[in-house]
């Protein structure tokens, strides 16, 4: 494992657009041990499973991309109303969900009321990036949690693994976030799986003239298919296979071999618009974890709840 990577001075205070404020060490005197006890949740479970971490990154994102970041990603369904989790974009891939749980029983044990579960995910998310990278930053806090959730909102939110670069960069435009900032989260790809139903076509019926996707390296594209045979949507094929539970750059080495597993990953290879990004993120590795760290903490200051807004839940999967 290379050495860690510390960017302790991104921001102990963050603005987001709203104009709403977090800050670094927020619950310092409320509750000093609350990131202690996630650090310690998140080591238990990747040492577990290493893929936990992954999921945990993957759900800040997936949170803070609809309504926000106010944990709507975490409530359950109920009675008339489908929530975010149970969007086919999460059940049943996206992970974590006891993780979270976890720290939130203890952090209520000895500080009840106080920490949101909002802050709770971005904690993880920031450990689950050291634990698989070495890469570390502040997080600014003081979310609340939203008291709505809804499953439709997801599809509408979240990139498709099927979107050009051009999509990409508007669907992260409307969230405030830059070019190279969403390229540079999109480095979250070098840990993780992906089912086969999401790159499948890529195989097999691209379209009406070319079975197989021309973009995809031949090699890999062979590799693929004795993972995920036709009629299979289920099995899982890391997302990077050179390094699948490190958090590095050799996501974007493999991009410019032809080696992005989904037409989302690939297509920032092969668009002018993100070319430029994909090659310099791929030479510069201590670049690219100092970019992403940043990438993150503006991620996670997206549509906020704060101050006297929503609610600090007692159990993160129910409103109180």
């Amino acid at each position: 494992m290379t050495s860690p990577i510390f960017f302790l001075l991104l921001c102990f205070a963050y603005a987001s657009a709203s104009g709403a404020y977090l800050r670094a060490g927020y619950y310092q005197k409320t509750c000093p041990e609350a990131e202690t006890i996630v650090r310690k949740a998140v080591k238990k479970a990747v040492a577990s499973n290493p893929g936990i971490a992954a999921g945990l990154i993957r759900m800040h994102f997936h949170d803070c991309f609809v309504r926000g970041c106010d944990a709507s990603v975490l409530l359950k369904s109920t009675p008339g109303n489908k929530a975010e989790r149970d969007s086919p974009v999460n059940d049943p891939s996206l992970r974590g969900f006891e993780v979270i749980d976890e720290a939130k029983a203890q952090i209520e044990a000895v500080c009840p009321g106080t920490v949101s579960c909002a802050d709770i995910i971005a904690f993880a998310a920031r450990d689950s990036a050291y634990k698989a990278g070495g890469i570390y930053y502040a997080v600014p806090a003081g979310r609340r949690d939203g008291r709505v959730s809804i499953k439709n909102e997801v599809i509408q939110n979240l990139p498709s693994p099927n979107l050009t670069a051009s999509a990409l960069v508007e669907n992260f435009a409307r969230k405030g976030m830059s070019v190279d900032e969403m390229v540079t989260l999109s480095g979250a790809h070098s840990i993780g799986v992906s089912h086969c139903s999401s790159f499948s076509k890529r195989l097999y019926s691209f379209n009406a003239t070319l079975p197989q996707d021309p973009s995809l390296d031949p090699s890999y594209a062979a590799f693929l298919k004795t993972k995920c045979p036709r009629a299979d949507a289920d099995s899982t094929v890391a997302l990077d296979i050179a390094t699948p539970t490190r958090l590095d750059n050799k996501y974007y080495k493999g991009l410019k071999y032809n080696r992005g597993l989904l037409t989302s990953d690939q297509t920032l290879m092969n668009s002018p618009l993100t070319t430029g990004m994909v090659v310099n993120n791929a030479r510069h590795d201590a670049l690219w974890a100092k970019k992403f760290a940043k990438a993150m903490v503006h991620m996670g200051s997206l549509d906020l709840l704060t101050g006297s807004q929503g609610e600090v839940r007692r159990h993160c999967s129910v409103v109180n």
